[in-house]
């Protein structure tokens, strides 16, 4: 066990320690303090007033009870069901794993501390920052905030990272079978591809003026370099291969974007907003997948699958089925692994 030389540290968002309002505040102010996820005004000040000052003594009372509705027995979803993926890895691979969060615990220093401990002949650890596609306030502040540790503490072991997979082949099979299922034996009108929201100024501000198209459906940018870190080409992307895997005509499925935080224009159409158009459409029966995220969670079982059905269902739609994230998918599983296994 001593001589282990390489390890796997999962990296996933993060949640709260409980559903208390304090540990709520706790929480919203880590998250919402990253410049990286509130980004306006760009002084830390300003911002320290807008974030500590208004939004989480608003926000933190209406989270509490929202994670209320999805909290185990085990805690909170994201963090029981990264662990479950751990565990199943580990039934997989002789490497060890170790889970950490980007807000919240685990904390990345204890999971890498945890490791030198364990293994002092370690000499790499593959970070897998568990989003597919690169957005700063999801992948870049993950890997960033790992990178900063890993350098400050001097740890003797290499970080490797594996890169956003939005397009990787292994991981559309996976996410297209974890659908497949729900496709397949569920009459639907739409098949609804909700992924989670950003600024429009996150896509357009690092790249030269007039290299995106925010506003069709079908395109965003064309120059290779900048669609590597374009959250917005890469969720059309993984729709269209997920929906060319399935056969599904451009008539049966949509993106929307959901999770919308403040006034400033984000990536549209909003989900919500769509949800409650839709019956009036003729789209009276939908399903519903939230990409973005591997591991279900606040954003999928209560956003999604609480106040989405409600608010599809309450303006005339007749049936809501919320696929569920990968998870612990067999295929999955297997997917990350060679995910993992690319990386050099």
């Amino acid at each position: 066990m001593s001589q282990v030389e390489k390890a796997i540290l999962l990296m996933n968002l993060g949640s709260p320690d409980s559903t208390s309002v304090p540990d709520l505040k706790k929480y919203l102010n880590e998250f919402l303090m990253d410049p990286r996820v509130i980004d306006k005004p760009a002084s830390k000040l300003l911002r320290t007033i807008l974030v500590k000052g208004i939004i989480v003594p608003l926000r933190a009372p209406k989270s509490a009870e929202a994670y209320k509705t999805v909290w185990t027995k085990d805690g909170s979803p994201l963090i029981v069901l990264t662990d479950q993926l751990k565990a199943e890895l580990e039934k997989k691979t002789d490497l060890p794993v170790e889970v950490c969060m980007r807000y919240g615990n685990p904390h990345p220093k204890v999971a890498m501390d945890n490791l030198k401990k364990k293994y002092p002949s370690l000499k790499e650890v593959v970070l897998v920052p568990l989003y597919p596609h690169y957005a700063w306030s999801s992948y870049e502040t993950a890997v960033e905030y790992a990178k900063e540790i890993h350098q400050k503490e001097g740890y003797s072991f290499k970080l490797s990272i594996v890169p956003q997979f939005y397009k990787d082949e292994d991981y559309i099979h996976a996410l297209t079978e974890s659908m497949r299922p729900y496709v397949e034996q569920n009459e639907f009108d739409l098949l609804v591809f909700s992924y989670h929201g950003i600024p429009e100024r996150h896509i357009t501000a690092r790249h030269p003026a007039g290299t995106h198209d925010v506003h069709d459906p079908e395109k965003c940018c064309t120059d290779p370099a900048v669609q590597e870190v374009c959250y917005r080409h890469q969720v059309i992307t993984t729709t269209k291969l997920v929906a060319q895997k399935l056969g599904l005509p451009k008539e049966k499925y949509t993106i929307s974007f959901q999770s919308r935080l403040g006034r400033d224009p984000w990536l549209q159409p909003y989900t919500a907003k769509s949800l409650a158009e839709w019956p009036a459409k003729g789209y009276k029966k939908v399903l519903v997948a939230c990409p973005a995220f591997v591991s279900d969670c606040l954003e999928t079982l209560e956003e999604m699958g609480g106040e989405g059905s409600e608010i599809f269902l309450h303006n005339g739609g007749e049936k809501f089925t919320l696929i569920p994230c990968m998870n612990t998918h067999p295929v999955w599983v297997e997917s990350l692994l060679k995910l993992i296994g690319k990386v050099r």
